[in-house]
Parts: C-alpha cells; sequence; structure tokens
C-alpha cells in the first residue's frame, strides 16, 4: 500500500479515535509528502518518500534537543512522540551486524585501505543496507574506526 494511502487511513482512525497529537503528526507528515509530490509534480517513488521520512526524523531529533538545552522537556517530549510515529512509518533499521556485514563486504569489493576513500567505502555500504534504514552518522563512525 502506497505510504499516502496508509497515512489517509490512519489519519482517519486518529480523528474517529480523537487523538489530537498523532493525528498532527499524521497531517504533519502528510503534508510534507504531498508538498514534495507537488513541487516536483510527478509521483513520488518507495526512495523520494523515505528521504523526506529521514529528513523530518532529523527534524524532530534537532528540535527535541534544542529544547532540552533550553529545558522545555514538554517540548521535547512531544517532539519525540512525532519521531517515534515517522520512524512507524520507515523500513526496519539495520541491525549492528547488518551493518557491520555490509563494511566487511564493501572493504573487500573496493579493497579501499585509505580513510581518503571514506566516502566510496560508505556509498558500496550503503548500498550494501539497501531497503533498510541506516543512520548515516553511526555507518560513518563504524568505517571511520574500521579503516583505522
Amino acid at each position: 500500500m502506497a505510504l499516502l494511502d496508509q497515512l489517509q487511513k490512519d489519519m482517519t482512525a486518529a480523528m474517529k479515535a480523537r487523538e489530537e497529537a498523532r493525528l498532527s503528526a499524521i497531517r504533519m507528515v502528510k503534508t510534507a509528502l504531498m508538498k514534495e509530490k507537488i513541487d516536483s509534480m510527478k509521483e513520488l517513488d518507495e526512495a523520494a518518500e523515505m528521504k523526506i521520512l529521514n529528513s523530518l526524523i532529523k527534524q524532530r531529533r534537532e528540535a527535541a534537543d534544542m529544547f532540552r538545552k533550553a529545558g522545555r522537556e514538554e517540548q521535547a517530549a512531544k517532539e519525540e512522540a512525532e519521531l517515534k510515529l515517522i520512524e512507524s512509518y520507515m523500513p526496519a533499521s539495520a541491525s549492528e551486524e547488518e551493518m557491520e556485514a555490509a563494511i566487511a563486504a564493501a572493504l573487500a569489493e573496493t579493497g579501499i585501505t585509505s580513510a581518503k576513500q571514506m566516502g566510496l567505502l560508505m556509498n558500496a555500504a550503503k548500498a550494501k543496507l539497501a531497503g533498510k534504514r541506516v543512520d548515516g552518522k553511526l555507518l560513518s563512525d563504524k568505517v571511520r574506526a574500521r579503516l583505522s
């Protein structure tokens, strides 16, 4: 089922259940997807949808951190609740073992030994983890540790 269709169904369910916070978060996700669809003037493929969801997740994490630093715990909790909802629409995250295996396979395939070529290794590892959600910073840290 297309993500927009799923969001519409979940939005209807949230309205019926009178879950205001969930409804607001679903509307925000749907709006971001629809905006991109209109801006690009074509249907969104799965990769484009995941890119948008990843940017929304990153925004929520940063906002929660900022609210915490400012001492606004209730706003940080709201942002984290939205983050959890957005993550529920994402594919499963790659596990530590899967990341390590992808890095090892990419190393064997490319033969890279220098940290100067880290970008190439990152791209190869990301290609091995296609279809899974990958935290770029975590993957980068693991690749850097492997190369040093």
